[in-house]
């Protein structure tokens, strides 16, 4: 009888055969987890922004996806799947295939959120998605119509308090990043306020100008050309220290200890995009975020970058997802 014919030599055979072929194939550069990375992107990659044109998700979308198309000769197609806050875009990337070349970019804060407002939610932010860096932080502007008799934050709850639940207060829908920043604040402060909802930050800010809502709480992107208009008058920003656009208006956490709150932009992919593709895409992002003209660009905005590792990003979704859970438990808020 042979010697390969007995099962000890046949395993032997088998051991060497297969450290043989992985040899060869790291050779080939085809082995292991770079073998995506190495031939990705071949083609068109798109970008969801699941909110219309012209927000800061779409802005930054833009600004980006030229850049990848420098950097890979790729194009980035950027398509606004505009709905529910957001989350009709963060299905359809939650669905997609995760071969690198669909991917979300859209409010981090906001996709955070809908897991303790929508009854029926289509994903779940931390287990559909694989995040792959922060971009930036922008900070909600607290500004009031001039009618409005109060020109600071403690002013302003002092008439909350005299008059409970008279102030209208704009958001950008029900269960947006703007309404829970408006009920966090109430409850911290122990006020109450009634929310008008509109269909996006656009019209709340419109009907807040015209003097058809009293408080508005928005993206400072858009807010602050009104605010130096005279238009609206600005009582804080929501960041953790004040803006660097903006130095003379406090933040909210000078008055509430802790409080912020705003819009934080973030890339994500599907579930199961390999790590490589991941890491990749991290690291060229990360790379045109410390560009020097682009932070400065941002930074004239109000708009601090705010990149970072996958795994960091990661711990992000799920401690907002906690801390909103928390806030609406408290408040009772839903959106059907």
């Amino acid at each position: 009888m042979s010697l390969l014919a007995t099962g000890p030599a046949i395993t032997i055979f088998r051991v060497i055969l297969r450290i043989m072929l992985t040899a060869a194939l790291a050779g080939s550069g085809l082995s292991g987890t770079g073998a995506s990375a190495q031939t990705w992107p071949a083609k068109p990659i798109r970008v969801i922004v699941p909110f219309p044109a012209g927000g800061t998700s779409d802005v930054l979308a833009r600004a980006l996806g030229q850049k990848l198309n420098q950097a890979w000769g790729q194009p980035v197609i950027v398509e606004n799947r505009a709905g529910a806050n957001g989350n009709i875009g963060a299905a359809l990337v939650a669905r997609s295939a995760p071969d690198g070349y669909t991917l979300l970019l859209m409010d981090v804060g906001a996709l955070c959120i809908s897991p303790s407002v929508y009854h029926d939610l289509a994903f779940d932010p931390a287990r559909d998605f694989a995040p792959v860096t922060m971009i930036s932080y922008s900070p909600h502007v607290f500004a009031v119509h001039p009618r409005i008799a109060a020109k600071t934050l403690q002013e302003l709850i002092a008439l909350a308090k005299a008059s409970p639940g008279k102030l209208n207060f704009a958001t950008a829908g029900a269960g947006s990043a703007q309404h829970l920043a408006g009920i966090d604040f109430a409850l911290r402060s122990g006020i109450q306020w009634t929310y008008i909802h509109y269909k996006g930050g656009g019209p709340a800010i419109t009907d807040s100008i015209a003097g058809h809502s009293d408080v508005l709480v928005n993206g400072m992107l858009p807010v602050y050309p009104h605010v130096k208009g005279g238009r609206l008058r600005a009582l804080a920003v929501s960041s953790a220290r004040r803006t660097p656009a903006a130095p003379d208006i406090p933040t909210v956490a000078e008055t509430l200890h802790g409080f912020e709150t705003g819009s934080w932009q973030g890339v994500l992919a599907p579930a199961g995009t390999p790590a490589d593709i991941v890491n990749k895409l991290n690291a060229e992002l990360r790379r045109i975020l410390a560009l020097p003209a682009i932070k400065a660009q941002l930074a004239a905005q109000g708009t601090e970058v705010r990149a970072g590792t996958p795994e960091a990003m990661n711990s992000f979704i799920r401690t907002e997802i906690a801390r909103w859970s928390k806030v609406v438990k408290e408040s009772g808020v839903k959106v059907e």
